[in-house]
């Protein structure tokens, strides 16, 4: 999208406790970096070799580096040097000339915790697909304090304002429902008159959306936010090669989410289904170009 003549705010989540952002969240105290790197290299125009740099990650046997990216330590860096990741981002999106904003979803690191249909309570983001069970609901809490999580500042009136709201692809319960759930946001989506698009999965994942389909998805949605917010979904049909998926690299990857074009119509949305898929080296994503080309139409139609 940022090749587009169009204003991008991209809002992303603080959820994420694993890896080398649980270790530095864990550590400093701050909302943890790692998919805050992506979203800062995904909207650059800086030459690649730029990206590369940011995101490469300490070997294994590089003692207390190990394990991290270099692009978490420089986020980290500069958020304690700042004083919030919030104005760390100002800084870096001008460091790597982003185009658009990007905002975190809470100024403060939160946890997410998933209750399943058993009334289990898992708790933490890395933890929640290693339990055998179905999801029934998660919500968040501020990792470091009892207070109510908050919307970081401007999400809110970003959403407010906007044309046009999409979400996903990505993994429905702990990357894209960790923003909904946070109050603000949630009445932020329902109370916005932007038409929300959802770029529904190809996908199923291992422990979150085991045999949904793509009505399961918007279902989902729907009960976390308590209404039906959700204008239009994107669906790709295309069908991904049997014996494809590399199970070693992507083994949280199940199957193809299926079709239910009938509880797609009872969630009252508007269904575009078309070819969105992109195989990449074992691995099955969107089609960034289709994608965008997609919303763009729906974007015009509306304008008109």
């Amino acid at each position: 999208m940022r090749k587009e003549d169009v204003e991008l705010t991209a809002i992303v989540t603080v959820a994420d406790d694993g890896g080398s952002s649980g270790k530095l969240r864990g550590k400093l105290d701050i909302a943890p970096p790692g998919d805050l790197r992506n979203v800062l290299v995904a909207m650059s125009d800086m030459p690649s070799v730029y990206g590369q740099i940011f995101q490469y990650r300490f070997r294994a046997e590089d003692g207390p580096l190990s394990g991290h990216p270099i692009g978490n330590l420089v986020i980290a860096g500069v958020s304690e040097m700042q004083g919030s990741t919030y104005n760390a981002l100002k800084i870096l999106s001008k460091f790597f000339h982003v185009q658009g904003r990007i905002l975190p979803s809470s100024e403060s690191a939160l946890t997410l915790h998933a209750v399943f249909k058993d009334k289990t309570e898992i708790v933490g983001e890395s933890r929640i697909a290693d339990y055998s069970g179905t999801i029934d609901h998660v919500y968040v809490t501020n990792t470091c304090n009892e207070e109510q999580p908050t919307a970081s500042r401007h999400v809110v009136n970003a959403i407010m304002t906007a044309d046009m709201i999409v979400m996903g692809p990505g993994s429905l319960f702990t990357s894209i429902l960790p923003n909904v759930v946070i109050p603000e946001i949630r009445e932020a989506l329902v109370r916005t008159l932007a038409q929300v698009v959802y770029v529904c999965n190809i996908m199923t994942q291992r422990g979150e959306t085991e045999n949904f389909t793509d009505a399961d998805h918007v279902r989902i949605l729907h009960e976390h936010v308590g209404v039906p917010f959700i204008d239009t979904v994107l669906v790709n049909v295309e069908p991904v090669p049997d014996a494809y998926m590399n199970s070693n690299e992507f083994d949280e990857y199940l199957v193809q989410v299926t079709h239910d074009f009938k509880g797609l119509q009872t969630q009252n949305v508007r269904v575009i289904s078309a070819n969105f898929l992109k195989l990449v080296d074992g691995g099955a994503f969107h089609n960034g170009d289709a994608v965008t080309e997609e919303i763009m139409r729906i974007s015009e139609r509306r304008s008109q």
